[in-house]
């Protein structure tokens, strides 16, 4: 039997909850990235860029909504200038 690493809301929020991100509970994919993009420091921004990098290179299966929040939310805020 094949088991596939699935990320949800919910651990896509325990993520960035485990990086030091304020989320509160039950928060929406899109909400835990409108909050992680809040008073983005250049430290924050580094450690949120490799996440999503991980996230969207790995191996597991970003549920539709998250995958979405991260290109409308995060991607754009982390565009280097």
């Amino acid at each position: 039997m094949m088991h596939a690493d699935l990320i949800d809301q919910d651990d896509f929020r325990d993520r960035l909850v485990s990086l030091g991100f304020e989320i509160p509970m039950n928060a929406s994919a899109e909400q835990a990235c409108e909050r992680a993009v809040m008073g983005l420091s250049h430290e924050r921004a580094q450690v949120l860029r490799r996440l999503v990098e991980d996230l969207l290179g790995g191996s597991a299966t970003l549920l539709p909504a998250v995958r979405e929040a991260i290109c409308r939310k995060l991607l754009p805020a982390l565009v280097k200038p």
